[in-house]
């Protein structure tokens, strides 16, 4: 993957992880898709899941260790288990933001391999 698709690939995930954690701004609260779907317990955090985990195997394609692989997975599973509990679920997914902590996961360790 040459610099500038591995740049737009990035790119790309941001905004996925964007739109699921930090879309909205309500009273200075930023929330995104996740946070709203898990308005439906269970299911809402199931379907919001999917994207967090295509985000998590583009991340093992960009050649992320396993380890890194692993604390993403656990925060996948975190935000999934957490999200689910019906109303203090959604307080936990707009707080939890477990995509851009990925992104951050992500981000540092491209940073450190250059």
């Amino acid at each position: 993957m040459t610099p500038a698709e591995r740049q737009r690939e990035l790119q790309r995930l941001d905004h996925l992880a964007r739109l699921l954690d930090a879309r909205f701004r309500l009273f200075g609260i930023r929330f995104g898709w996740d946070g709203i779907a898990s308005i439906v317990p269970g299911l809402g955090d199931a379907v919001t899941a999917l994207p967090g985990a295509w985000l998590i195997w583009r991340a093992s394609r960009l050649g992320v260790p396993r380890s890194v692989i692993l604390r993403m997975a656990a925060n996948c599973g975190i935000d999934l288990v957490g999200g689910s509990v019906p109303l203090l679920g959604t307080l936990f997914d707009v707080a939890f933001k477990s995509n851009l902590r990925n992104m951050a996961l992500l981000r540092r360790h491209l940073e450190e391999t250059r």
